[in-house]
């Protein structure tokens, strides 16, 4: 048994989606069926899309899809017909990491969300001309149904619109996870946050929530600056205008406990680390397409300070997520004001947007089968 579906196909790299009608094959024993009712644009998409080698193509992109379950594999225990689920990234669930409960940092990443494909080989999209790559970010979530595996479906509550949710999937969980897992900010610390796009405001809104007493957004946007504000930063530096680190210094001379990075930007990176606390850290995110990063060494002994890597906010998603969407509830943490509605077929505008920085948080809305 297929379905049909339209999807937003990638064909060729940096040139625009195509909408097509696809076959969705059938399910495997630990596969899920998901009508996509929405799904978040990140700019791992736009990278995807415009690297000539990082996926295969044609493929269906897409990685932050919230949606209904409408059929589940044989083996699949966790949801069922009708659970209101996000997807979020995949994970092979037995490697050291992911017995260890750091999922984020499970061995066959790559694999499972790079690869196009099944274990087996296979792709769950067929088109008119030849085979479609799947199961990116296992979901490939830019098609009115996607298929996803048990171990990234997060079930979540019905009563929260599940249009806003997807973007839970990978960058609002990265932002945030960021500050509340990988830092572990605790109230009265003084936080950096450079790059206040939906990953940096994402980090602003977890720094008030933990309680961070300083909470610094730095950009060169200066409506992104003014969301920050409006979002719980205490101050914002306009990067094109001030002196960043001298700014800094004003605000805490003592140096910072963390700084988050969204920028990947390697001199402010340097420096970001010199203005650290003693035993401050730096975690970067944004991976700056593989460069190499310069530190003081003598700086990060004497100082116990240090930089590491972030991947998903060291998120384990079965509990973050819906942990976030509890925090969204009770009105202390409003993401939903970082999202921009588009459709399916105007989706290379939203990708336009996102890469200009007119929309913060892209969202598509699938069409609603039927009408």
């Amino acid at each position: 048994m297929t379905t049909q579906v339209q999807a937003a196909v990638c064909k060729a790299t940096g040139a625009p989606l195509s909408i097509e009608t696809l076959q969705l094959g059938e399910l495997r024993k630990d596969e899920v069926l998901v009508r996509v009712v929405a799904t978040g644009i990140c700019h791992t998409d736009i990278g995807m899309r415009d690297s000539p080698t990082r996926v295969p193509k044609p493929i269906v992109l897409g990685h932050e899809g919230a949606g209904i379950v409408e059929q589940v594999g044989s083996a699949v225990s966790k949801v069922k017909p009708g659970d209101h689920i996000v997807m979020t990234f995949n994970t092979c669930g037995h490697c050291p990491s992911c017995y260890q409960g750091h999922s984020a940092y499970c061995h066959e990443l790559a694999t499972l969300n790079f690869g196009g494909k099944r274990r087996d080989g296979t792709t769950a999209f067929a088109g008119a001309e030849a085979p479609t790559y799947s199961h990116f970010f296992g979901q490939s979530s830019f098609a009115t149904h996607a298929i996803c595996m048990e171990r990234n479906a997060i079930p979540v509550r019905k009563d929260i619109p599940l249009e806003i949710l997807g973007p839970l999937g990978c960058g609002i969980q990265t932002g945030a996870g960021s500050i509340l897992n990988s830092l572990k900010v605790a109230p009265g610390d003084h936080v950096g946050i450079f790059g206040t796009g939906s990953v940096g405001l994402a980090a602003v809104m977890a720094a008030r929530l933990a309680g961070a007493a300083t909470v610094i957004a730095v950009d060169t946007k200066a409506s992104r600056l003014d969301m920050a504000i409006e979002l719980g930063a205490t101050h914002a530096i306009d990067a094109s205008r001030e002196d960043t680190f001298a700014q800094i210094e004003a605000i805490r001379s003592y140096g910072l406990n963390h700084i988050v990075d969204t920028t990947g930007n390697l001199k402010a990176i340097r420096q970001a680390v010199e203005h650290l606390a003693p035993r401050g850290v730096c975690g970067l995110i944004n991976t700056a397409k593989g460069a190499d990063v310069n530190a003081n060494i003598l700086s990060m002994v004497l100082g116990g300070r240090s930089i590491r890597g972030i991947h998903q906010g060291d998120s384990n998603p079965d509990i973050f997520i819906p942990q976030l969407v509890e925090f969204y509830d009770q009105g202390r943490f409003p993401f939903d004001r970082l999202i921009s509605f588009y459709e399916l077929n105007d989706i290379n505008t939203a990708l336009d947007d996102m890469e200009s920085g007119k929309a913060i948080k892209p969202v598509i809305r699938m069409p609603i089968p039927g009408v």
